[in-house]
């Protein structure tokens, strides 16, 4: 290869991967945490003491376990407990 194929497939690497780093940021500006939401096993992080991260929620509906939805559309979710929240919920055991 010759220096200047080298430089132009690092211009469209970088290109490429600037075009994706905005996609993925474009997408989760679009999404917001919803609490209560998900199902057991299904939540995307953190569900309070006893769990790590994603999927690790004991219950659905879990009250401090959470799920990306789209922005907006959190608090007209319903679950049998009531509606999603954008904070951690209590729940009775």
């Amino acid at each position: 290869m010759t220096n200047r194929t080298i430089t132009s497939l690092a211009i469209a690497v970088a290109l490429t991967s600037a075009l994706a780093t905005a996609t993925t940021t474009a997408q989760a500006a679009e999404k917001e945490k919803c609490f209560g939401v998900s199902l057991k096993g299904q939540n995307d992080c953190a569900a309070g003491p006893g769990t790590t991260c994603a999927a690790t929620s004991k219950v659905d509906y879990q009250g401090n376990a959470w799920k990306l939805v789209d922005k907006g559309s959190c608090v007209s979710t319903q679950t049998p407990f009531g509606p999603g929240s954008l904070a951690a919920i209590k729940r009775p055991a």
